[in-house]
This record gives structure tokens, C-alpha cells and sequence, in this order.
């Protein structure tokens, strides 16, 4: 599972939810669940883990997963899920859960604004030692609908992957939203061409830069400009 390289799928996933299911979602993550009753054997089948794989195993066996969740309620699940380790006593069990945002710069009627954004909406990440005890406690943590992984047996992230998430975490510098494409007319809010429009011909994210084709005297000229200096027309 390349968890990077799924982000724009699981963005997409996590707006196909219908207005129709908020209010019963709000309602059940609402509703304390802090007492355990057995579930009815026909509702699911504990999984069995191998907790002795090389997939699985990190230092003392404990790995991050991946937690699929209603998206737009990551960080209530996690403060539901936190609250269902302490009272079941399993924080030798799960140590951490991690609802992953980075800051984000975005340009909107010609103003900047730093935003928090959530790097995987409808997921959260949860290290834990994998057992039948500590995936029954999250899995039926409210909001929860799952983990990620092959069939019913949760997939442990690979340690590139968790570094690349922290490295985004922790960035000094926010990422900035490109919401122009290429062929896209756009306008210039900064710099000596500010109030030009033009049409956006090439996109550089690695030096997030832009090549927007603008009608100078009569002539269609190329400028470069950072992504800050221009928005959607």
C-alpha cells in the first residue's frame, strides 16, 4: 500500500458521502460509548493476526495503521478513540492517534490566508500493537468504519511512508494550493503585472512557479510568476 500515492483518491472518497447520512453520523459519534458490550456474532468475525510477520513487526511489534472514518469528523473519532483507550486500559496497547494537517497558503480574492488542512481526510493513523483486543477497541470506536489494509487483516504502514507523512507534518514552509491547471485563464494579483489576465501554459511544482501567457502591446508574452501572484480568473 503506497499511502502517498493514494491521497487524491481518498479525497475524492471522502466528499461522496450524501447530505442525508450527516445527522445520523453527528448522532452517533455523540453518544458515549465508554461501556463494551459484546457484539452479536453474526455482525463480524474477529480477524487473526500475525503479529510475528516482517510486514507488521517494528522494534517491539508496534506499527502505525491506517483507520478509515467519516470524513469532516477525523478529530472527534480521535478524541472518541482516546477516550475508549483510557477507560479500557489499553495504552500498553495503542500509544497514539493522529488526525495528520499540514498548513496551507491559498490566494482568494487577491488575499493570502494560511489554512490547516487535513493531509488524508476520512483517515486517521493510530500506533499500536495489532492484537484481537486492540483492533476490537478501534474498530468500534464511533465513526470508525475500518481499517485499511488486504481483506480483513489491517496493513501496517512501511517506515518511508511515515517519515514522508511527519516530514509534511512538520514542513517550516506551508505548501501553497494551486487551484489553476494548465489552458486555465488566471489573474495576476502581485507584482508589476498585477490586474493582467492571462492564460496559465506551464505549471513547475517543484520551484512552484507559473507560466502564464499575458497580451502586452498587442503581443502574447510569457511571465513567470510564483504561485502566490495568481488566482483563478
Amino acid at each position: 500500500m503506497d499511502l502517498l500515492d493514494q491521497e487524491s483518491q481518498w479525497k475524492e472518497d471522502s466528499d461522496s458521502s450524501s447530505d442525508d447520512q450527516e445527522d445520523q453520523i453527528e448522532e452517533s459519534l455523540e453518544t458515549p460509548e465508554l461501556v463494551e458490550e459484546e457484539p452479536a456474532a453474526e455482525e463480524f468475525e474477529l480477524p487473526t493476526f500475525d503479529t510475528g510477520s516482517p510486514e507488521a513487526e517494528h522494534e517491539d511489534g508496534r506499527a502505525w495503521y491506517v483507520v478509515h472514518c467519516y470524513s469532516g469528523y477525523e478529530n472527534k473519532v480521535r478524541h472518541n478513540l482516546e477516550q475508549r483507550i483510557e477507560s479500557m486500559g489499553m495504552k500498553d496497547k495503542i500509544f497514539d492517534v493522529v488526525v495528520p494537517t499540514e498548513e496551507e497558503i491559498e490566494v482568494k480574492e487577491g488575499k493570502r490566508r494560511t489554512v490547516e488542512r487535513r493531509v488524508f481526510p476520512g483517515y486517521i493513523l493510530v500506533n499500536l500493537l495489532l492484537s484481537e483486543e486492540s483492533w476490537y477497541v478501534v474498530r468500534n470506536t464511533p465513526g470508525v468504519t475500518g481499517f485499511v489494509g488486504m481483506g480483513n487483516t489491517p496493513t501496517p504502514l512501511r517506515p518511508e511512508e511515515v517519515a514522508q507523512i511527519i516530514k509534511r507534518m512538520e514542513a517550516e514552509a506551508p505548501r501553497i494550493k494551486v487551484t489553476f491547471k494548465s489552458g486555465e485563464r488566471v489573474r495576476i494579483v502581485d507584482g508589476p503585472f498585477n490586474d493582467f489576465r492571462g492564460t496559465v501554459s506551464e505549471i513547475d511544482m517543484e520551484r512552484a512557479k507559473v507560466r502564464v501567457m499575458v497580451n502586452f502591446f498587442g503581443r502574447e508574452t510569457p511571465v513567470e510568476l510564483d504561485f502566490l501572484q495568481v488566482e483563478k480568473a
